[in-house]
């Protein structure tokens, strides 16, 4: 008995697939380093490259953004400062008053007169015996009772009222006093009640900021109480 022999064929590719796979890698390949060289040699200052435009744009993008920043940096800085400034402004409006309400200003500071020895010392409130009268800001009372407190009969009764920033408030020709020395006070209590007495011309409130609690130490009442926020 004859054997049969069964010849299997390698499957290898034939000469002309392997050639055209060549061909074709070839062409790719030359099609991709050709384009990829075109690119590379335009130039990058050329208009209309890829590279130029988005650079342009990336740059345009980014001023503007660093531009928007810094308004915007400085419109909270100037905010910020007008938000401080109104608080600092509330502030001392809170911390200082007028020592009476409803009232009508006379005779000014520094004003010459024979009712004065020397130039007025104060500021003078025009109002009704009687009128309420407080203190212009918080402190200890140093000085209170008739003969001015001490500062002589032409204040007729009088306050003075030490403060920590190291000024002094005076209240004059009360018809009553309510407080005592060494008394704390704060601002806006009432402390006496307006009146005419000492070298007055009619009723009111005779009022003055001093460096020191005593007479011949005084400073412009009005011009004072304006730098703390206060309109008189």
């Amino acid at each position: 008995m004859s054997k049969c022999v069964t010849f299997q064929h390698s499957r290898r590719p034939s000469m002309s697939r392997v050639r055209g796979a060549v061909v074709a890698a070839g062409l790719g390949t030359s099609m991709v380093l050709g384009a990829g060289a075109a690119f590379a040699a335009a130039p990058a200052s050329a208009p209309g490259t890829a590279t130029l435009i988005g650079t342009t744009a990336a740059d345009s993008v980014a001023a503007q953004a660093a531009a928007q920043g810094k308004a915007a940096e400085k419109a909270a800085v100037a905010k910020q400062a007008e938000r401080s400034s109104a608080k600092e402004a509330a502030g001392k409006a809170a911390s200082w008053m007028a020592p009476v309400r409803h009232y009508t200003l006379s005779a000014t500071f520094g004003t010459d007169g024979s009712r004065w020895a020397h130039k007025h010392s104060g500021q003078d409130f025009a109002v009704p015996i009687g009128t309420a009268v407080k203190a212009a800001h918080s402190g200890t009372v140093v000085k209170a009772g008739p003969n001015g407190g001490g500062d002589g009969p032409a204040y007729g009764n009088a306050i003075v009222i030490k403060h920590g920033n190291g000024t002094y408030s005076q209240y004059a020709h009360l018809s009553r006093i309510d407080v005592r020395i060494g008394q704390t006070v704060s601002t806006g209590e009432k402390i006496a009640l307006s009146g005419n007495t000492g070298n007055s011309s009619g009723p009111h409130l005779h009022f003055e900021i001093r460096h020191t609690a005593n007479y011949g130490s005084a400073i412009n009442p009005v011009s004072f109480l304006r730098q703390q926020g206060v309109a008189v």
